[in-house]
């Protein structure tokens, strides 16, 4: 789908228990490629600052299930400061859009201390709204998510099958590089969300090797999961 120059891809998202999990890894494993910037069997770590409004509107909007919304988020992988994105996440309807932006640990650190003026000079659109953002909306951090992600590729479509586990929210730092960075669990352990994505279209062999239709699809989002969790540490 194409929507005013952004390319929006469909997403699906569901539950597993821990048995279908290890059942459906099983056959996506045998058949498609693992990414390639995973550093194990369970794939990489993901770790992710994310940004709210005053009003908590991208919160808000999530589970009052506005139709188009948009999403803030600093993202690293692996705990290493060598990839540093800024991204914004779009939503419209099923469909989503992710956009994203490098920055410097200096220009990082600098955000995460209240400075944004390091992003007011930046050609990049994405951090020209995002400086916006922060410096006249009143944007700012509400919650590390952390996962590990254990993804394989198909490339025709672009498809991505997904497996996302031990998500976690941080409860006591808005720094994803604190070291003494605390985690909690957010959701049961027996469970794994499983993520399938692609541009127009999902090859029918691969629609018969995840068969979405046996599972049930739910509305997951791992910010409200771990903002709900990171709310009872936080007084705000």
């Amino acid at each position: 789908m194409q929507r005013q120059a952004k390319k929006f891809r469909t997403e699906q998202k569901y539950y597993l228990h821990l048995h279908d999990y290890a059942t459906l890894r099983h056959r996506v494993s045998s058949l498609l490629a693992m990414d390639s910037h995973s550093i194990g069997s369970d794939g990489y770590c993901i770790r992710s600052l994310y940004f709210d409004g005053a009003q908590d509107h991208a919160l808000h909007d999530k589970n009052n299930g506005v139709f188009k919304r948009d999403k803030y988020r600093i993202r690293t992988y692996n705990g290493s400061d060598s990839v540093i994105a800024v991204e914004r996440k779009s939503k419209f309807g099923e469909y989503v859009c992710k956009e994203s932006a490098r920055i410097s640990r200096v220009e990082y650190d600098a955000i995460v201390n209240g400075d944004y003026e390091c992003l007011a000079g930046k050609e990049e659109l994405l951090l020209k709204e995002f400086y916006s953002a922060l410096a006249h909306r009143a944007f700012r951090p509400t919650t590390i998510v952390d996962y590990w992600r254990e993804a394989y590729i198909y490339e025709f479509g672009n498809v991505r099958i997904t497996f996302d586990k031990k998500l976690s929210a941080g409860t006591n730092t808005f720094d994803v590089f604190d070291p003494n960075l605390v985690l909690k669990e957010a959701i049961p352990v027996p469970q794994t969300i499983l993520e399938i994505k692609y541009d127009t279209f999902l090859p029918d062999h691969v629609r018969k090797l995840v068969r979405p239709d046996q599972h049930i699809r739910s509305s997951i989002s791992k910010y409200v999961i771990c903002r709900e969790v990171n709310l009872k540490y936080f007084k705000e």
